[in-house]
């Protein structure tokens, strides 16, 4: 019996046999060659092979996991293909009569070893798609077969160093009921994928592959993020029960899908979803979201190699719309810089990026990527109830810039002919302090606010929430974050208008009543989380909760108001 602990990044818990899925030996050995010109036919017919097997898995993926999740094979089938990938492999094969299988995979790692050196995180995991890539080009060349997850035909854990995009498409549901990996964070493919399957995982786990055996017995904790290979007969025995418990609880807040989020004192607030791709709209409304808070459109415009056009926006923004059937849907404008960079928009290099050149920074100095991207907007919104809600945005300037541009747009579409709603609302995120400091006179020019709280923490503390020697100071429950949030709800109330939060903060059940009696009026979280949010609420008074916030105001420590909603506020 041994415990491990990594990542949960997707909830869940199962019990089942270790599958391992190691990688094959595509060991390559540098070979002279005599005819150059037949190698490079060779390498461009294994190029033409991968292409039409990732097409295949691309169709396979858009059945289990939704066209949105699909796209990811699109940009594989553009690594594959680039220019640059297949100009110096065959550069290689010419230059130095090299062997092609030799030629790419040096070329390949070349490109992997610069991706894996960068200090972006998500640069970082795109080295796994090249590898992915990587693998199965060479699996061509050398002839040798791959693991395929798909041929899995009983109850299995999979276990590995990672999983690619191209494996976790494979998995059957069936039969595979969780995976576990050695890597990866839970921005990774692999984990965005087990949470549109709905299957526990954990990533991050350091060295599981090689402790486990294949065919033993294996725990998997998807709400700790615990892995227990060759548990005892007990062990099992209470994971079982702790399973059924699980799936027990969730069945039973499907009956919560379609009330409305109502405290025990009769006061009623909104529950809706943070979503990034269409298909996860679909889970928002099984999931029994009230509308969308936070629609995330930066992954319309990552995994590619060019900006989308304004018909692909239009389309994604089209179908989230429609599959609200008329709830709200609050859409974000591209939120891109910080830790979520573009190659194609070749943004500078800085010091500190969150700091820097990012969101609707960007956005208001390259006014033609953001025209397209509102008038995709403005088209679909007759789908829809739509709201628009502009980021990082930290003077009123920038607001009015903003919403002047967004005008503009809807100016000339009127003018081409094409219909727009007029009911649009226009808000702002809330996630630099001085845009908190003056909400009130914010509140004059918006329809509504949405507190970001992941970004509001961490500038208001001054305390990167990647670094662990600061990760202390990452207080969502400080009484200096409670006053920002505060001052923000009560001028948006002042003014008539509403405020709704989409950071983490929103679904956490310890902060849910201190939220409630401060006045927020939506919460936006993961659609997994809305149900439990739903039924704690609906044991909660607002007015006993308001009394709970103003003494939480006048603390002066974090652990003491933790220590008072847990002493006061029973969360469920």
């Amino acid at each position: 019996m041994a415990n491990f602990n990594g990542i949960a990044a997707s909830e869940g818990i199962a019990v089942a046999k270790v599958f391992k899925l190691e990688e094959p030996n595509l060991t390559v050995k540098s070979d002279q060659v005599t005819d150059v010109e037949a190698e490079i036919i060779q390498f461009e017919a294994a190029i033409k092979k991968t292409v039409a097997e990732l097409e295949k898995i691309k169709e396979k993926a858009k059945m289990s996991l939704g066209e949105a999740n699909a796209l990811i094979f699109d940009a594989h089938i553009n690594m594959v293909t680039d220019p640059e990938l297949k100009g110096q492999t065959i550069e290689k094969i010419r230059t130095d009569s090299m062997n092609a299988a030799f030629a790419f995979d040096g070329v390949a790692n070349q490109f992997i070893a610069m991706f894996e050196g960068m200090d972006n995180a998500y640069f970082r995991e795109r080295a796994a798609d090249i590898k992915d890539v990587k693998k199965r080009l060479l699996s061509h060349l050398l002839g040798v077969a791959l693991n395929d997850p798909s041929l899995i035909d009983e109850a299995v854990i999979v276990v590995a160093h990672d999983l690619t995009p191209s494996d976790t498409a494979g998995l059957n549901r069936q039969f595979v009921k969780g995976f576990v990996t050695n890597i990866g964070g839970r921005t990774s493919h692999s984990a965005i994928m087990a949470r549109s399957l709905e299957i526990p995982a954990i990533v991050g786990m350091g060295a599981i592959l090689e402790e486990a055996t294949d065919g033993e017995q294996v725990i998997l904790d998807g709400l700790t993020g615990t892995v227990i290979l060759n548990p005892t007969v007990e062990q099992i025995k209470l994971y079982e029960e702790k399973r059924v418990d699980f799936e027990a609880m969730k069945k039973a807040l499907q009956q919560l899908k379609d009330q409305p989020t109502m405290t025990c004192d009769g006061q009623q607030v909104e529950l809706v979803a943070n979503v990034g791709t269409p298909e996860d709209a679909k889970g928002a409304v099984a999931h029994g979201a009230e509308g969308i808070g936070l629609y995330r459109t930066e992954f319309l415009y990552m995994d590619r190699s060019e900006l989308p056009t304004e018909e692909e926006q239009f389309v994604a923004y089209k179908a989230v719309l429609e599959a609200m059937q008329g709830k709200p849907v609050v859409v974000r404008t591209l939120d891109i810089g910080g830790d979520k960079a573009l190659p194609y928009l070749q943004l500078p290099h800085e010091i500190n990026p969150f700091l820097g050149y990012r969101a609707i920074r960007v956005c208001l100095d390259r006014q033609p990527l953001f025209n397209t991207q509102l008038r995709a907007l403005l088209r679909a919104s007759v789908y829809g109830k739509l709201c628009v809600m502009f980021p990082m945005i930290a003077t009123l300037d920038e607001f009015k810039a903003a919403k002047q541009a967004l005008l503009e747009a809807k100016a000339e579409l009127l003018a081409e002919g094409v219909p727009v709603a007029d009911d649009i609302q226009i808000g702002m995120m809330v996630e630099i302090p001085s845009a908190a400091i003056f909400a009130d006179q914010f509140a004059k020019e918006v329809d509504f606010f949405s507190i970001g709280t992941n970004d509001l923490i961490q500038y208001a503390m001054a305390a990167d929430r990647m670094s662990e020697k600061v990760a202390y100071l990452y207080q969502p429950y400080h009484p200096s974050i409670l006053r920002l949030i505060k001052m923000v709800i009560d001028a948006a109330h002042q003014a008539g208008k509403w405020t709704g939060m989409c950071g983490e903060m929103a679904g956490d059940a310890l902060a849910i009543p201190l939220l409630l009696g401060l006045g927020l009026d939506e919460f936006s979280m993961s659609a997994t989380s809305i149900l439990a949010a739903r039924k704690q609420i609906s044991h909660l008074s607002k007015k006993e909760m308001a009394n709970l916030a103003n003494e939480a105001l006048n603390m002066q420590t974090m652990e003491e108001v933790v220590a008072l909603v847990k002493n006061t506020a029973t969360t469920f």
